[in-house]
């Protein structure tokens, strides 16, 4: 579960991870573990067949202090408007050890990006234990006192476990957000796409992580319960949610690539796949179903067929529930311009259908493809596979 002893590790340089939040793109990223420990979940693709292991605190703290020189070195080189010429940057570059460039790189895309926020990876940084972790928080502070945010994944199963006082003392070290991948409340689905947890933890896990004074990012994934467990799915979803009242609750819709475990249920016909007209009647049952919470709705992926669909509730929740009222109330074929338009990234909102030249843009592609409201879910089923 641990991993390797950090005895046994030796530093072979700065390491970065394969994934991060839509929303920590600007984000230096400092990994803290490989992969993930838990790694069973049917609808994910990360990390399968990778091993989970720990990086020792030391290894980290010297990705740290290399990130820490080459932003001196960039302050330096950069004039008073805060630019750098591209002679300077290669002439830093060729004196550096090819060992030392990923750090280099990864230190000038956050220098250009204005240095305001930190992600440690991998997919669940808190489960080292808390003195190591408040060890590299403290770190991060002391080098880059300036940051305004620090953040991490965790799994909920893990924040349940963790002490409220150590908690505490993580958040005051530094750790400002935490995202968690809730997916479902309900049991069945969380038990069907072996989750690891259950609502009651996931509950749990969010009322911790709010009282210990972090944000938190809550993740869902509609469609996840299948036509079958729709509705339980949307329902149990949002009561846990209220129950949390999360800062961030982000949309993720389920898409199902070859290689992933689901896949081999959909393709067997034990998972039955909802298509986009029914993944929105869903949504709308769970956004109608969310209440008491002050959370902001955020569609920041491309998975998701409504960008639109983003607000603070309770303020927003009637304009955000009525742009999918609205897609629902569509003719068929408009909403198959819409569908398409939206996954190529021309349809940004509903709205755009207006657009002449846009609309036109996926007429072509319809037309180029011989996609129809009949085939239409299936052509998008191959378009998002792409995102993932």
């Amino acid at each position: 579960m641990t991993g390797s002893s950090e005895k046994k590790q030796i530093y072979e340089g700065f390491e970065q991870g394969p994934i991060r939040p839509p929303s920590e793109a600007s984000s230096l990223l400092i990994r803290i573990t490989r992969n993930c420990p838990w790694n069973r979940c049917t609808f994910c693709p990360v990390y399968k067949n990778e091993r989970f292991s720990l990086r020792p605190t030391a290894h980290v703290i010297k990705d740290i202090d290399g990130i820490s020189s080459h932003i001196n070195a960039l302050r330096k080189m950069s004039g008073p408007n805060g630019q750098i010429s591209r002679f300077k940057i290669n002439t830093y570059n060729t004196k550096l050890d090819v060992s030392e460039q990923p750090a280099f790189f990864a230190a000038m895309n956050w220098f250009s990006n204005g240095m305001e926020s930190i992600f440690l990876q991998d997919a669940n940084s808190l489960i080292i234990k808390p003195d190591a972790l408040i060890e590299i928080l403290k770190h991060i502070k002391s080098c880059f006192p300036r940051v305004e945010r620090i953040t991490s994944y965790a799994r909920s199963h893990t924040i349940a476990r963790i002490k409220d006082e150590d908690l505490i003392a993580i958040r005051r070290a530094g750790l400002n957000r935490i995202h968690i991948g809730l997916e479902s409340g309900s049991d069945e689905v969380l038990k069907r796409v072996r989750k690891g947890v259950d609502k009651k933890n996931h509950i749990r896990a969010g009322q911790k992580v709010k009282k210990a004074g972090m944000e938190l990012s809550e993740y869902v994934m509609p469609g996840l319960g299948g036509k079958e467990l729709s509705e339980i799915h949307a329902l149990e979803t949002a009561d846990a949610l209220n129950q949390i009242n999360p800062d961030f609750i982000r949309l993720r819709t389920l898409a199902i690539p070859n290689s992933v475990e689901l896949y081999e249920e959909y393709a067997s016909g034990r998972f039955e796949k909802l298509t986009d007209y029914e993944t929105a009647k869903e949504l709308l049952l769970f956004l109608e179903s969310l209440g008491g919470i002050d959370s902001m709705i955020k569609s920041d992926h491309i998975l998701n067929l409504f960008e639109e669909v983003e607000g603070k509730f309770p303020k927003d929740k009637d304009r955000i529930i009525g742009v999918v009222r609205d897609f629902l109330e569509m003719a068929p074929r408009q909403r198959m311009l819409y569908q398409v338009g939206r996954r190529l990234g021309v349809f940004s909102r509903l709205n755009d259908l207006k657009n002449s030249h846009l609309k036109a843009k996926a007429e072509e592609v319809c037309q180029q493809y011989k996609i129809s409201p009949e085939n239409v879910d299936k052509m998008i089923d191959e378009m998002m596979k792409r995102f993932i």
